[in-house]
């Protein structure tokens, strides 16, 4: 169990962002999704929900760098994101990023700042191909992806080739 804001728990510290929102290396604009995963990188994965972009953090660092998207701008084209909202990173470091505002779910390769859309079309639907307005995404096992696909009330499983 977590202990928090008790005279036996600790308090949370800052370990990426605190200075602000904005869209410098320096800021989170409205964070929102993040991966983690210690064993094999030592980075926080962070979409930047109003800044259209994510960021790769240090935990503790004082600064970031933007490896996805363009900082405060967004955009529907393999470099860009709307509205970012849920991330995972695999175990090759590939990123996995629900495009919000895109109504897909795009796939940065490992170094790549050009995306593959993996699901849905870019345009809202309830279609079997279709996203609209996806939120969140998780991987079973065999790597199948979930996604939960808000507007439309559901949650849609896409298997891995």
């Amino acid at each position: 169990s977590y202990q928090m804001n008790s005279t036996t728990g600790t308090n949370g510290q800052i370990v990426a962002g605190g200075a602000g929102a904005g869209n410098t290396n320096t800021q989170l604009n409205l964070p929102w999704g993040i991966s983690y995963l210690p064993t094999i990188s030592n980075y926080l994965y962070i979409t930047n929900n109003n800044g259209h972009s994510v960021m790769r953090w240090i935990p503790g660092a004082s600064s970031g760098q933007f490896i996805a998207g363009t900082p405060g701008t967004s955009g529907s084209n393999a470099t860009s994101l709307n509205t970012p909202m849920g991330i995972r990173v695999d175990s090759f470091l590939n990123m996995f990023i629900v495009d919000y505002g895109n109504h897909r779910v795009q796939m940065f390769c490992y170094n790549s700042t050009t995306a593959t859309t993996i699901a849905g079309t870019g345009t809202s639907g309830n279609s079997a191909t279709q996203l609209n307005y996806p939120r969140g995404i998780a991987f079973d096992s065999s790597m199948n992806l979930y996604i939960s696909d808000a507007s439309n009330r559901r949650i849609q499983k896409f298997v891995k080739l």
